[in-house]
């Protein structure tokens, strides 16, 4: 990763191969940020004249490059537009912050003052420059011979905040860790990778962590675990790890992912277009690998517990079929109507085995329906509890992150219809409101728990890059929970 340091150098005299500095929209021109007014100065206007000359028009994301002549220290400016001033968050500059990484990817050494943008928040400012120069720069090429990869190695934030670094390189580090599990081919990373991988994070941060094979899965009775992971040659396995801070817990907080490392769809078999982004189904157990990799350095005065239910759901003689009943960690019986419904299948068993340790409020992320994306296309993740304050929590959350999440009814007139006539349930409803009956199925699990479910079927990959969004998995929900997690207490909930 990126090295980012807060240098003692201003604008003029830092050392780096080009410095970035920002213009403000405005009807007649750009108006230029303070530090961009310094190297204006110290340029004798010529800054400022070749913006003009050139139209530079300082809509968000724009960036134009200009020799600085020897007048400053470092030999290239960077003037990138952050749009109007009025309109000015922490989220746009995480996206401008993407952006100029993409357009300073050749050079080694980038100094940034962008941090003035926001000058009644430095630590917001420099976590936001933090993490979106760290995400926009991300390329996953594990598998490329020759890699295209951005070339920059050192980041240097003028005027920055420690504080709001350490913060910035923390989710960043989640984020990009979760990527690389979501993106990492099925082939690859199948359940026991999954494990090992999540282990090594685990090991890492100084966590505990078990990691239970299919005789165990059997034992525990984890049925829909079992199942769904019948059909492959590659075992399931279920992960736990766990955060215990030095003092007392202020609560205890459980996160549950869904980790499918490929989703053929079993007997209910997809398209083959269907297929083709399926490694990415794990994307939730991604999440909550990525949150607990950091989450010993971000010491919250929290529990915190993760469950990954992770299996690959392939067709075979061994599969489950349609019409088949197995029986769930807590008892209940499932009818699975459609083998492609098997997320929800695992996530039974895995949040069961969250509410047996009563915590004080369960988070589960799921690449669960095409019916959320259905609902809120692909930038919003659909959230579901029975807890209000949860969400006013997770709300509040997800404004810091930026990351979208919009809260979707539990309607409990749709519940009738996952009835089944000969089991306690069944695994899929009607086909509206398929984003619904899904959140429903789940709520059976989680007993009397405070719960909150997150689909992230829309965000969790990205067909084209945008900002500190690139192409492929996005990591989406690793900096909501890391920001849920940091002030999390039973006053909350």
């Amino acid at each position: 990763m990126i090295t980012v340091t807060i240098p003692d150098e201003n604008v003029l005299d830092v050392s780096a191969d080009i410095l970035v500095v920002g213009a403000f929209e405005n009807e007649d021109a750009c108006v230029l940020t303070s530090s961009a007014v310094a190297v204006d100065e110290a340029m004798t206007a010529g800054l400022l004249s070749f913006l003009h000359a050139t139209g530079f028009e300082a809509k968000i994301g724009k960036v134009s490059l200009l020799p600085t002549g020897g007048a400053i220290a470092v030999p290239l400016v960077a003037v990138v537009g952050l749009g109007k001033e009025d309109d000015f968050t922490a989220e746009t500059l995480r996206r401008v912050s993407g952006i100029v990484a993409s357009a300073t990817e050749k050079h080694q050494v980038v100094a940034s003052a962008l941090a003035v943008v926001l000058p009644d928040d430095a630590a917001a400012a420099t976590r936001a420059m933090t993490e979106g120069f760290l995400l926009g720069s991300y390329k996953y090429e594990v598998y490329k011979t020759d890699s295209t990869g951005n070339k920059t190695e050192t980041l240097r934030l003028i005027g920055g905040d420690a504080a709001g670094l350490h913060d910035g390189l923390l989710r960043a580090k989640g984020t990009i860790l979760a990527r690389d599990l979501a993106n990492q081919p099925a082939g690859d990373l199948f359940p026991a990778a999954l494990a090992e991988r999540a282990h090594a994070a685990a090991e890492s941060g100084g966590l505990h962590c078990e990691v239970w094979d299919l005789p165990k899965i059997k034992s525990e009775k984890l049925g829909g675990i079992e199942s769904v992971g019948r059909g492959s040659e590659q075992p399931p396995r279920l992960i736990k790890m766990v955060y215990v801070p030095e003092d007392t817990p202020s609560g205890t907080l459980a996160l549950v992912g869904k980790g499918i490392t490929f989703d053929s769809g079993g007997l209910s078999l997809k398209t083959p277009d269907g297929m083709i982004t399926m490694k990415t189904d794990m994307s939730g157990a991604a999440a909550v690998i990525g949150v607990m990799s950091v989450v010993a350095d971000l010491a919250p005065s929290c529990k915190v517990t993760a469950y990954v239910a992770s299996a690959e759901n392939m067709p075979s003689g061994k599969a489950i079929r349609p019409g088949d009943v197995l029986t769930a960690r807590n008892g209940k019986t499932i009818e699975v109507l459609n083998t492609d419904a098997e997320g929800r299948l695992v996530l039974a068993d895995a949040l069961s085995l969250a509410a047996e340790e009563n915590p004080d409020a369960i988070i589960d992320l799921a690449t669960l329906t095409g019916a959320c994306m259905v609902a809120l296309g692909e930038n919003y993740a659909g959230l579901f509890s029975n807890n209000e304050d949860l969400v006013a929590a997770l709300e509040t959350a997800s404004e810091v992150s930026g990351e979208h999440l919009w809260q979707l009814p539990l309607v409990k007139e749709y519940r009738s219809q996952l009835d089944s006539d000969i089991a306690d349930v069944k695994n899929v409803g009607k086909r509206y409101g398929g984003a619904i009956t899904a959140a429903l199925f789940l709520q059976e699990f989680v007993g009397d728990a405070r719960w909150a479910h997150i689909d992230i079927a829309g965000p969790a990959r990205v067909d084209g890059g945008d900002g500190y969004i690139t192409k492929g998995a996005s990591g989406f929900g690793v900096r909501i929970v890391l920001d849920l997690i940091k002030n999390f207490s039973l006053s909350q909930v």
